[in-house]
């Protein structure tokens, strides 16, 4: 039935702040923009009334990421969604090839490191790639985010 991930939907406070921590600090590429409105999107959702903005943004592999601001109805933060333990969507990991560097980018850029660099003991998994580094940061709303760094030394 499945056969791959079209995207994923990250919705947003303030779309130009997202679109600029995605693309100048984590480095992905806009590809899309859009404005969405209308009986369709009603239907999709359930919510009444929409007026959104949406941009799109990719690696050079993996999914597309929808960034996603709602205009009406307003959202309303969950506190807790930030928090790597709360039920639901938790995070997404994007692989780097040098974890120093990348968590020293991310830093510098003021953005909010909630854990890490750790590596995962071989005890506890062991990943065909090898040993998983990884480093939990929040985005402008506080979504979860982590680095991963796999390295066979």
């Amino acid at each position: 039935m499945l056969n791959n991930v079209d995207h994923i939907n990250i919705v947003v406070s303030d779309l130009e702040k997202s679109v600029e921590f995605y693309t100048q600090v984590l480095g992905f590429k806009e590809i899309r923009r859009g404005h969405l409105e209308g009986e369709w999107i009603e239907k999709v959702t359930g919510l009444k009334s929409i007026l959104a903005d949406v941009v799109f943004i990719s690696m050079d592999s993996g999914p597309r990421i929808e960034l996603l601001c709602y205009k009406t109805p307003e959202g309303k933060c969950f506190g807790p969604n930030s928090m790597p333990n709360t039920i639901g969507l938790r995070h997404i990991a994007f692989q780097v090839d040098d974890m120093e560097a990348a968590v020293k980018k991310i830093r510098a850029a003021g953005v909010k490191i909630v854990g890490g660099p750790a590596t995962v003991p071989e005890y506890i998994i062991a990943h065909d790639s090898g040993r998983k580094t990884l480093c939990y940061f929040l985005d402008p709303d506080g979504t979860l985010l982590e680095l991963a760094h796999y390295s066979k030394a």
